[in-house]
């Protein structure tokens, strides 16, 4: 057998090592995602859905929709998510160029004294660069050329790669989705409240005119030995207490404005608003239709994101098992090149030109190579958890606010008979006083109850304009 023939077997036995020893491959356990949900909520199968309708629509109040607005444009940390998508997109140009031919145009200049004692040294002092022209101990060197290598992507490794930084890109734009999903919904609470407590304070207000005037009839009574003096410090406490409480209402309405104008993005200013409608029917949000569970999967972001982040685990997974593989890596050159630059024009004698091609693979100590793909896969069954975390997340959410809007509006019906009832003994309560048939002490409870009771309403009404805000959130609108 010849040289060649030996040489070119023993070529192939190294290539079969190579291939056999990198394409070992852990076996590792792999986990799929369940991505079923229950057929309906409370058995509706109506598929009507209220989280298609877009914000400007939802919402009616032209000074909430304004608020919104200027938050989509101020906000910092939407601003800053921004700035995270535009990462992404140029972590998706980086990958996608990976996979191409990486090509450099450049030259050079430099000199070059090599020893005498050696193979190129000996060469060169026996060799004439020119005809005539001995080689010279310091030899300068001039070239210009272009370079380029390319590592094929046999195994779409690189190809992948960039699937995955895609699928990190629209995860990026899905968070962006929930982020304004989530300022939208806060700040139309926050404005629900600012107005609630708008009314709960000119309820306070009145409530204390109400309480004067029962005071100067319990004066009258006293001047006229109908009550003692106790009867009167009692309502005068009664009102100093009446009055402490529109101080904390007051504060409170400081905190709800500046919270907005935080959302907003601005420093502190007044918030317009209509607070004298706050108790029309017209005042809150449209009415909510749920659709069924499924549609979650297309509608809610922070799901759609999990999803996404999800796809790109998975890819993160083949990328990491195709560095077991051997990988193909090609490189080539073209130019000229010459000890004096007056030369690099006689061609063919100045050009140079290589082309070199390299299959290498992991054979010993694999160690990295195996706990990044371990680590990968680890990561997408994290990711696999975590997306069917968010989606029972988000069923849960949407069931437990269409029972918390079902429950307080029979709450809302049962308070206002209460308001309605308090409200009529209270009249009864100070013409029995005035008659003396019913004590002080009955005209100051019946205050206190009416006054409760009314400030309570307005909660109740605030808490379900927060239930239809947070439905529509939790069904996933408010982003488009």
């Amino acid at each position: 057998m010849c040289n060649n023939q030996r040489l070119t077997w023993a070529g192939l036995v190294v290539l079969l090592v190579l291939v056999n020893a990198s394409c070992t491959v852990p076996r590792l356990v792999a986990r799929t995602e369940n991505k079923r949900v229950p057929g309906s909520y409370y058995g509706s199968q109506d598929t009507t859905n209220t989280a298609r309708t877009k914000w400007r629509d939802y919402f009616t109040d032209p000074n909430l929709i304004a608020l919104v607005d200027t938050a989509l444009y101020n906000n910092q940390d939407l601003n800053i998510t921004l700035q995270d998508i535009q990462i992404a997109n140029n972590e998706v140009l980086a990958r996608g160029g990976a996979y191409r031919p990486f090509v450099t145009v450049g030259g050079g200049t430099g000199v070059e004294k090599v020893s005498r004692y050696t193979s190129q040294g000996a060469a060169d002092a026996y060799t004439e660069i020119k005809p005539g022209k001995p080689t010279p101990d310091v030899l300068p060197n001039t070239y210009i050329g272009a370079f380029a290598s390319w590592e094929v992507d046999i195994w779409h490794k690189l190809r992948n790669a960039k699937k995955a930084a895609i699928a990190s890109y629209a995860s990026s734009v899905e968070g962006k989705n929930f982020l304004v999903t989530n300022l939208v919904a806060d700040i139309a609470n926050s404005y629900y409240e600012l107005m609630a407590l708008d009314n709960q304070l000119d309820i306070v207000q009145r409530n204390i005119t109400i309480l004067n005037n029962a005071l100067s009839i319990t004066k009258q009574e006293k001047e006229a030995a109908k009550v003692t003096e106790l009867a009167v410090r009692r309502f005068e406490a009664e009102v100093f207490k009446t009055q402490s409480l529109q101080y904390e209402l007051k504060q409170k309405i400081v905190e709800a404005e500046n919270r907005i104008n935080f959302l907003v993005g601005r420093y502190p200013q007044r918030v317009p608003r209509s607070s004298q409608t706050f108790s029309d029917s017209t005042s809150m949000p449209a009415r909510i239709y749920a659709g069924v569970p499924q549609q979650l999967l297309e509608n809610r972001p922070d799901v759609r994101q999990a999803e996404w982040n999800l796809q790109a685990a998975k890819l993160d997974v083949s990328v990491a098992r195709a560095e077991f593989y051997p990988s193909l890596r090609l490189s080539a050159s073209l130019g000229v090149m010459a000890f004096s630059p007056l030369y690099l024009a006689s061609t063919p004698e100045s050009l140079i030109a290589s082309l070199v091609g390299d299959l290498v693979g992991p054979v010993i100590n694999k160690n990295a190579i195996q706990a990044t793909y371990r680590s990968a896969n680890a990561k997408q069954i994290q990711a696999v958890y975590n997306y069917e975390r968010t989606v029972l997340n988000a069923y849960i959410e949407v069931a437990n606010q269409l029972s918390n809007i079902d429950n307080l509006e029979k709450k809302y019906s049962t308070k206002s008979n209460q308001v309605q009832a308090l409200t009529q003994s209270t009249s009864i309560s100070l013409k029995l006083f005035t008659s003396a048939r019913a004590d002080y002490m009955e005209v100051l409870l019946t205050q206190r109850d009416v006054l409760e009771s009314r400030i309570e309403l307005i909660d109740t009404r605030m808490q379900q304009m927060h239930a239809l805000v947070n439905t529509y959130r939790a069904l996933g609108g408010g982003w488009n």
